[in-house]
């Protein structure tokens, strides 16, 4: 049957679904804050801030920075337990980020409002602007920034010891601008990262769900033709069995021959579920156009005479269309078999120059023509009951980009028609078929008739 994939083996779904680099795993949807990391974190940026603020307030040279009328405050010990507020809230930012940015924003503030100078201290607010900007849509980002830098902005100012433009007054709109924008790109690229990743995970439960309906299909195709076979040759040979040996004989032989073919293609089939990596048995037959003359017989041997005609020449065919059409002529058999009470079929192959045309037609009452029933299974009398082989067939011809019709006639019978692009520059060989097989058509002919 091809190549084929297993129901549980997951696609390759591309790097865009893959994780981040070692290191940026804070970029990935995957990520979740930890209370030791904030810790760490927070412990860090609090040492750095006040051994800043300390090295800020004690400069080497306060006559470079500090000239007339501005002189070098006096920062007394306590004051920098602001500045370790500031820092410690942050331990909890990704847990209460609003109630951290306010009173860190505030610490900072009373730290400035005080006249000390804070050039290092407002990164710690912008630390904890940040943190929220990644949590929260763009505009109220946006909105927490102009408030925090309202705030600061304000407190930097009214008592400057550096003047009222001095020290980090104008260097504080591109921190709160540079936090912001970090915050909102890092939302962005996890809000990408779940969009990529539930798009990947969408994309592999469809492939998942197509390749369940293809084994079901191919499941009811091989159950169904087997089964009717079967059924029909056993009430015959139940029938014959007093009355004519010899015919009842070739009933049970019929039966024997459509079991064994059943079951190599039910192997074959679970073959493919249970070693999807592996390859598949070169030596199995592949269902296909080359294996008509196989099915027909078959057919013949339920006592349904099956006339079968082939125009153009035949060629390799692309491997969904090959065995899209396979499938479609035994389906249309099948419920000849089954339901319609046909003496006699007629099936239509057509190779043209740009597609591929089949039609099965027979003489029977047909089945019911509503999409989603097969027809009558238990008998003339009794009511359809639902199944899944016109809505399978109509499956099978729009996975190979064709197009099926499916109905009575207004004579009389049943007609399935489907037509299957496949230019003869575009085929492309389907896989051969087991020794054994017989060819559909001696290549020489224009039109035969069996």
């Amino acid at each position: 049957m091809g190549q084929q994939r297993g129901l549980g083996e997951q696609p390759d779904l591309g790097p865009r679904a893959r994780r981040p680099l070692p290191g940026l795993d804070w970029l990935s949807e995957d990520w979740r804050p930890s209370r030791v990391r904030d810790a760490l974190t927070a412990a860090i940026l609090t040492i750095i801030a006040v051994v800043a603020a300390y090295g800020e307030a004690h400069p080497q040279d306060p006559g470079r920075y500090f000239t007339a009328p501005h002189h070098l405050p006096h920062t007394p010990i306590a004051a920098f337990l602001l500045v370790v507020v500031a820092g410690a809230v942050l331990a909890w930012r990704h847990e209460r980020p609003r109630l951290v940015l306010c009173l860190s924003t505030a610490a900072v503030a009373a730290y400035s409002v005080a006249g000390w100078v804070n050039g290092v201290a407002v990164l710690l607010p912008a630390v904890a602007l940040g943190t929220l900007a990644a949590m929260v849509p763009a505009r109220q980002a946006i909105a927490w920034a102009v408030a925090t830098l309202a705030v600061l902005g304000v407190a930097s100012t009214v008592n400057n010891p550096l003047g009222t433009t001095g020290g980090g007054v104008t260097v504080l709109p591109f921190t709160i601008a540079v936090a912001t924008l970090a915050g909102i790109a890092i939302a962005s690229r996890r809000a990408y990262a779940t969009s990529v990743r539930g798009q990947a995970e969408r994309e592999a439960q469809r492939r998942v769900d197509e390749e369940r309906l293809r084994i079901a299909r191919e499941l009811h195709d091989v159950v169904a033709h087997t089964m009717a076979t079967i059924t029909v040759q056993a009430a015959a040979a139940s029938q014959l069995l007093t009355t004519s040996p010899d015919r009842a004989a070739e009933s049970l032989a019929a039966i024997r021959a459509a079991s064994k073919d059943g079951l190599r293609e039910l192997r074959a089939i679970l073959d493919v579920l249970r070693n999807a990596d592996d390859q598949a048995d070169p030596t199995a037959p592949v269902p296909g156009m080359s294996r008509l003359d196989a099915l027909v017989t078959g057919v013949r041997l339920t006592g349904l005479r099956v006339t079968v005609g082939i125009e153009g020449e035949p060629r390799p065919l692309p491997a969904m269309t090959d065995l899209s059409a396979f499938r479609i002529i035994q389906e249309a058999l099948t419920n000849t078999v089954r339901h319609a009470g046909a003496s006699a079929a007629t099936v239509a192959v057509r190779y043209g120059g740009d597609d591929l045309r089949i039609e099965v037609r027979d003489d029977g009452r047909g089945v019911t023509g509503r999409p989603g029933h097969t027809g009558n299974e238990n008998g003339p009398d009794s009511a359809p009951v639902p199944g899944h082989g016109l809505r399978g067939m109509r499956e099978r011809a729009a996975a190979a980009g064709g197009t099926i019709e499916i109905g009575p006639m207004e004579a009389g019978g049943f007609r399935v028609a489907a037509r299957f692009p496949c230019p003869a520059s575009d085929s492309t060989p389907a896989p051969p078929a087991a020794s054994g097989a017989s060819a559909v058509a001696p290549s020489a002919s224009q039109q035969a008739t069996r």
